[in-house]
């Protein structure tokens, strides 16, 4: 059984973001080993890449950092086989197509399986062209995280019924980061979700409070934070083991029952 299943086996999911290399692949490690410390049931790994184009500036920012401090594919398969041998929480690489083109489709999901990544989330994939990376997927176990968002519309059910892993809500238009308001009728959307798959689905894009946090969590079975995170990252740089730790404990608290 795929480890993702195990993010949702407690309750609510609380899933963490952050980029690798950021400010550095040691740190990374320190880091994705404290949120899970700290209550996290699932943790994203973005790969640095140049040309984020699902990203705010806040997560934009931390890939040229990445980039800049030396981050490679390589390296960051180094670190999460590092962080492996220390903690089971569910790992997904959170890339774009490009670098794993590049590394070639077979070569990079082998990988991810040898390291111990358990999904991946392409956001740059239209789900009409996964069909060309999912054999690579299956075959080494890794799930492809399917991504749906507002515009999905009448493709909702579709993309639901054949999701793995989980479901990724996006909450909103536009790029990632921090949102004082989210307007979208997610409640909605995952009802559509949970009509067409028993795959669990969790909200991402915007959420940074606990309260935010809480309220998604009534309807959704996990939320997805990034850019809070990163932000206090960026804050903190090499200092921000404790500031992680109590952010993610906090946001985990809001949504226990």
């Amino acid at each position: 059984m795929n480890r993702i299943n195990n993010a949702f086996e407690n309750g609510k999911a609380f899933i963490a973001f952050l980029t690798a290399g950021d400010p550095s692949l040691d740190k990374t490690e320190e880091y994705i080993l404290k949120m899970a410390e700290a209550g996290a049931d699932l943790v994203e790994i973005g790969i640095p890449f140049s040309d984020p184009i699902a990203e705010g500036t806040v997560i934009q920012e931390a890939n040229i950092r990445a980039l800049a401090a030396g981050a490679t594919v390589a390296k960051v398969f180094d670190m999460v086989e590092r962080v492996r041998t220390k903690t089971e929480i569910p790992l997904v690489f959170l890339t774009y197509l490009n670098p794993v083109f590049h590394y070639g489709y077979d070569s990079f999901l082998a990988k991810c399986s040898e390291v111990g990544i358990d999904g991946l989330i392409i956001p740059d994939m239209p789900y009409e062209e996964k069909g060309e990376i999912l054999p690579y997927a299956e075959k080494y176990g890794v799930e492809i995280i399917s991504m749906i968002a507002p515009t999905s519309e009448e493709r909702i059910g579709m993309m639901a019924k054949s999701a793995k892993g989980f479901v990724y809500v996006v909450s909103s238009m536009g790029v990632t980061g921090v949102r004082s308001e989210i307007k979208t009728d997610l409640e909605s959307i995952v009802d559509v979700v949970k009509k067409n798959t028993d795959t669990k689905a969790a909200i991402g894009f915007g959420i940074s409070t606990p309260e935010q946090a809480k309220h998604f969590s009534e309807f959704a079975d996990g939320v997805i934070v990034g850019s809070a995170i990163v932000k206090i990252i960026a804050k903190y740089g090499e200092n921000a083991a404790d500031e992680v730790y109590q952010y993610v404990k906090s946001m985990k608290d809001a949504i226990r029952k």
